[in-house]
């Protein structure tokens, strides 16, 4: 009896170790699928970034106005031609363009400071936005400051052109198959059963960001 007990514990402790290391490989394989899709939305992505000159009610208010205007234009000047390759050098080649779609919405509006529109590698929590989610990580970004910059900013997703300027609010349009690997529609898309995942990717992508910036 007392042997038969020994027998079946072993044999309980090679199933567990073996269900572990299945186990640990399946989390492994999986978390890896999702990083590197999660990297390819990074890479077929430029986010837009707007931040106010200030958190007054008039500074926030041309803020939505010069958001609305750069992604009408947006929508007027992006072509069939553009895609995940060339997207960047197509905000490159385009954003004087914007900038002084820009301008000219702060003169229309009697506002005498300036504005900036730049492209650079920026650092973005998972952000959701209506059904769509955008892992953690660094993307290129068109940043446009206002002024000095100091208000609350303002982010949407500029390429693939997913928001359009509406009378009261932004619309998604939700394309994302025409532009993304098929991972990284599958995940944008995920929803909630990706959210342990997307959690997991923060942290990792946060504390990458940390030791870049020390």
């Amino acid at each position: 009896m007392f042997s038969t007990k020994v027998s079946n514990l072993k044999r309980d402790k090679i199933f567990l170790s073996l269900f572990s290391v299945a186990l640990s490989l399946y989390i492994a394989f999986s978390c890896t699928y999702f990083a590197g899709a999660a990297q390819s939305v990074r890479e077929d992505v430029v986010r837009l970034h707007i931040l106010a000159n200030s958190d007054s009610e008039k500074d926030q208010n041309i803020k939505l106005k010069i958001r609305d205007a750069l992604l009408e234009k947006n929508t007027l000047i992006l072509s069939d031609g553009v895609n995940q390759d060339n997207a960047v050098e197509y905000f490159e080649l385009s954003k004087d363009e914007l900038l002084e779609t820009a301008r000219g919405v702060l003169r229309e509006n009697g506002f005498d400071y300036d504005v900036k529109v730049y492209l650079e590698k920026e650092y973005f929590e998972t952000r959701e936005y209506g059904e769509l989610i955008f892992p953690a990580g660094e993307y290129t970004a068109l940043k446009v400051v206002l002024g000095e910059g100091k208000g609350r900013n303002w982010w949407c997703v500029m390429f693939p052109p997913l928001c359009v300027p509406a009378a009261d609010d932004i619309e998604v349009k939700n394309n994302t198959e025409d532009y993304l690997t098929d991972s990284g529609n599958e995940i944008v898309n995920g929803g909630k059963k990706y959210v342990i995942k997307f959690k997991l990717l923060e942290v990792y992508e946060g504390l990458k960001n940390s030791i870049r910036n020390s």
